[in-house]
């Protein structure tokens, strides 16, 4: 997605671990700025986390990023939430805002989007 001169992807990473019995999935979001633009902007970010199947969107985190004129900043980790594994869909997704702009559109994050 894109505000402005300022384009937004998300991605996601995930880490398997064992709490006692319990296995469990570190899910961890990302963004990555890219600067169309020939002058830098200050960009605030959001990453919101839900399970597909009846969840509600949570707030995984927030940031601010200094992104120079044609430069590509990121992956930048916005933050993450243990979930214990299961047979349920979780999605993440992310917006951005150039300084004085308007909030991007929702980009869904992928596990290969913020690849570099």
């Amino acid at each position: 997605m894109s505000t402005g001169r300022v384009a937004v992807n998300g991605c996601i990473s995930a880490q398997r671990g064992k709490e006692g019995k319990v296995y469990t999935r570190e899910i961890t979001a990302h963004v990555k700025l890219r600067n169309a633009g020939t002058r830098a902007v200050n960009v605030s970010y959001e990453a919101f986390f839900r399970v597909v199947s009846g969840g509600h969107w949570v707030k995984l985190g927030s940031g601010r990023a200094y992104v120079p004129a044609r430069a590509t900043v990121g992956p930048t980790e916005v933050g993450s939430t243990t979930r214990v594994c299961g047979p349920v869909r979780v999605e993440i997704r992310v917006h951005a805002r150039a300084a004085g702009g308007a909030w991007s559109g929702w980009s869904t994050a992928g596990t290969a989007q913020c690849q570099t």
